[in-house]
């Protein structure tokens, strides 16, 4: 089985929560939680500097939200946002939380995963 990075985000899916983001994101960006979301979405999409990185990446890629993460590996209790690496059944802690929250940018978070990558 090939190798997969899981990113995490703190924010759970569906709809309501959702809108509930962006709004979070565009009245009060200095407290939303979730820096992963915050450098990697522009208000409504995926930045396309973001969206081109991913596909340079030499391994497949899944993304969650907080709830459907908790919902498949219920045993994991790691704070989030993070990025796990998958190798057959075993998820191991790539990058942290608060690795994540000190990256100011894309460029830094890119050179983050790159990093661990090699």
């Amino acid at each position: 089985m090939k190798r997969s990075l899981v990113f995490v985000y703190n924010a759970d899916s569906g709809l309501f929560n959702t809108l509930t983001d962006i709004a979070h994101k565009i009245f009060s960006p200095e407290s939303y939680q979730c820096n992963l979301c915050a450098i990697t979405y522009g208000t409504f999409a995926v930045r396309g500097e973001w969206k081109a990185f991913l596909e340079t990446l030499p391994c497949d890629l899944e993304f969650l939200h907080r709830d459907e993460f908790m919902a498949r590996y219920p045993q994991a209790s790691n704070t989030l946002p993070a990025v796990f690496l998958r190798d057959g059944d075993g998820l191991e802690m790539m990058i942290s939380a608060e690795e994540i929250n000190a990256c100011p940018s894309i460029a830094e978070l890119k050179q983050l995963i790159i990093s661990r990558l090699d």
